[in-house]
């Protein structure tokens, strides 16, 4: 890998993860990341797509990691920024895994049920033979071979369990399944949990012992067992449902992790906020305002209860209109942002901004 990351980043980096989960380093964690380095190598034909699922499938998983190379060396890591990849094949991916059909959109990927089942018949059973499943499982391993621990490889997005029944059980259905028929909703959260937690230890025993930690699609680095927990379908029901049909598996996935996150994605997510605040075993909320919504530094109540609570909070640069301003406003809004992760991506010309907030924030 030619983006200069070498030991002795990385075991900085480790440690300051390490002690900012045990509440012990004074700071927040400020990963930047900023584009527009000299590579020093060619660039390959390969063309960067944010989704693999877009390369051809009759391309090796070879080159597409070398792709993912060439644009790590493009990138400048500071403060507590490290090289991370995943195999990124649309959000949820393990829909596709049980049967649904991925489709790429122009800039996302869906999945489709194939037929129209009842919802008595539905069950799920993975295919590791599919063929997103050994692309996934491709991709890792090249990942692996190809830099021997020296760049994270984080996990798919597997998404959230019962996101996944609302794959199968689409539009309107699933909303009035919670209703109609619990128990067979309820049957099916529970099977996508098993199946969900095979994906899961699967996928990591490829990095078990090479792999700096465990991460996810949203780039923290956690020595520990981590992923960043969801369910997208939770905007649309109440918060007595929540509890009935989200809390408990959210719970026990959560119980599994040391260091469980919650994506908490849009306006229609917050009437559950209380509830998840509850769940010991979480340790973080990413709050996502959602398109249209004021950006996240016009939050400082969610900020305030979650902060309260006891919880983490992660933040990205792409989730507020000024990126160099965040922490500050943050710490106006909280008194206190030690226990704040923050992502700015940015172009390499705004280095002498980067490089004076992590001064001010006494990154070193």
């Amino acid at each position: 890998m030619t983006s200069g990351f070498g030991n002795e980043q990385w075991a900085k980096v480790k440690d300051d993860a390490r002690r900012w989960w045990a509440g012990d380093l004074g700071r927040p964690l400020i990963q930047v990341r900023l584009k527009g380095r000299p590579p020093g190598r060619p660039e390959p034909s390969v063309p960067n797509h944010d989704f693999a699922s877009f390369y051809p499938l009759d391309m090796p998983a070879e080159q597409i990691v070398d792709r993912w190379d060439y644009d790590l060396a493009c990138t400048m890591f500071l403060g507590d920024a490290f090289p991370h990849v995943f195999p990124n094949l649309g959000p949820g991916v393990i829909a596709a895994f049980l049967g649904a059909e991925l489709v790429n959109g122009d800039d996302t990927v869906w999945f489709h049920p194939k037929g129209d089942v009842a919802l008595s018949e539905l069950d799920f059973e993975p295919d590791r033979n599919s063929t997103w499943y050994q692309r996934c499982l491709d991709l890792i391993r090249a990942a692996v071979e190809r830099w021997k621990g020296s760049v994270q490889c984080g996990l798919t997005d597997l998404g959230g369990n019962l996101d996944v029944v609302s794959t199968f059980r689409p539009a309107e259905k699933l909303l009035y399944d919670l209703y109609d028929a619990p128990d067979q909703v309820k049957r099916l959260t529970w099977r996508a949990h098993e199946l969900w937690w095979r994906c899961w230890e699967e996928f990591s025993s490829l990095t078990d012992g090479v792999n700096p930690g465990y991460s996810t699609w949203a780039g923290i680095l956690s020595e520990e067992p981590h992923y960043m927990l969801q369910c997208d379908f939770a905007y649309m029901i109440s918060p007595e449902m929540f509890d009935e049909f989200v809390k408990p598996e959210l719970e026990a996935s959560a119980d599994k992790l040391v260091n469980a996150f919650y994506h908490l994605d849009g306006r229609g997510q917050l009437a559950h906020l209380d509830s998840l605040l509850e769940i010991d075993s979480i340790k973080g909320i990413q709050w996502v305002p959602g398109a249209g919504a004021p950006d996240v530094l016009h939050w400082p109540d969610v900020y305030r209860e979650v902060t309260a609570a006891g919880k983490k909070i992660h933040i990205a640069s792409n989730m507020c209109d000024h990126p160099f301003e965040v922490l500050d406003v943050l710490n106006e809004q909280l008194g206190r942002i030690d226990h704040v992760v923050y992502h700015l991506d940015a172009e390499i010309k705004h280095l002498a901004e980067a490089e004076q907030m992590l001064r001010k924030h006494h990154v070193t």
